[in-house]
C-alpha cells in the first residue's frame, strides 16, 4: 500500500478588528487536505485518515476511488464478532447493501478492502485533520484501529501505549499475510519490533483490556 499526503493549513478570519486590538488577534485554524492511498489486488487493511463531510462507506469509496470503480470492489467493517460487507454494484452505481454501506468510518478506525482487479486502485480521502485532545477508545479483544492523525510511523511512535500481552497484527498486501507483535509490559517494548504504518493504514489490535489510544495534536507543532 502506498500513500501520498498533502495537508493545507488555512488560517481563517480574525474575530473583529476592535476586539482584536483590545484583546489580541484570535484565529480559527483548520487543516484540510487529501491523502491518496493505493491498494493492490486482493485484500488490504486501510483507514480513513481525515474527517470528511460524509464519512459513510458508500460516499468515501464511491467518490474516493479514482477512475472506474471495479465491479465487486468490497469493504469489510469489523463489528466485534464478525464483518459486515458491502460491494460496489456497477449497475446501481452504489455500494450495497445500503445497511452496510451506510456505516461511517471515522479517523482512528479501519476496514479491510478487497480489490478484485489485477491492477492497483487509488483511493483519495479528502477532509480535515483531527486536532486537539484525541481519544480513540478500543474494546477488550479484537478491533481494527489506526492513528487518528495522518502521520506515518509505528503505532508506539504515534502514541499507542500497550498493556502487557496486547497484540498488534499488521497486514501485508503483497504477502496477503499478517505479522504480529506482542507488548512486554516489563520491558516496555514490542516483540518483534513493530513495523511502520503508512498514512491511512490500519491494524488489528487484540487488547487484554478495554482502553483508549490518547494523543494531543496540533498542525502548528
Amino acid at each position: 500500500m502506498r500513500t501520498k499526503t498533502l495537508l493545507l493549513t488555512a488560517a481563517l478570519s480574525a474575530a473583529g478588528v476592535a476586539s482584536s486590538m483590545a484583546q489580541g488577534t484570535v484565529f480559527s485554524v483548520n487543516a484540510v487536505g487529501y491523502v491518496n492511498t493505493t491498494v493492490g489486488p486482493k485484500f488490504s487493511l486501510i483507514a480513513n485518515p481525515l474527517t470528511a463531510s460524509d464519512n459513510t462507506i458508500n460516499t468515501l469509496f464511491k467518490t474516493g476511488i479514482q477512475g472506474t470503480i471495479p465491479a465487486g470492489f468490497q469493504v469489510f467493517r469489523f463489528a466485534g464478532t464478525g464483518f459486515t460487507a458491502s460491494a460496489y454494484d456497477d449497475i446501481d452505481g452504489n455500494f450495497l447493501p445500503a445497511s452496510a454501506a451506510g456505516q461511517a468510518i471515522l479517523p482512528g478506525e479501519g476496514v479491510f478492502v478487497r480489490n478484485p482487479g489485477t491492477t492497483p486502485v487509488t483511493i483519495t480521502f479528502v477532509g480535515e485533520v483531527s486536532q486537539g485532545t484525541l481519544a480513540n477508545a478500543y474494546p477488550k479483544g479484537f478491533s481494527i484501529r489506526a492513528s487518528q492523525v495522518p502521520q506515518a510511523g509505528t503505532a508506539q511512535a504515534l502514541g499507542f501505549n500497550g498493556n502487557d500481552g496486547d497484540q498488534i497484527f499488521q497486514f501485508d498486501n503483497t504477502k496477503q499475510a499478517y505479522t504480529s507483535s506482542t507488548f512486554d509490559g516489563l520491558g516496555g517494548a514490542w516483540a518483534p519490533a513493530l513495523g511502520n504504518l503508512q498514512v491511512g493504514e490500519a491494524f488489528f489490535l487484540k487488547a487484554v483490556a478495554a482502553g483508549s489510544w490518547n494523543r494531543t495534536f496540533s498542525v502548528n507543532n
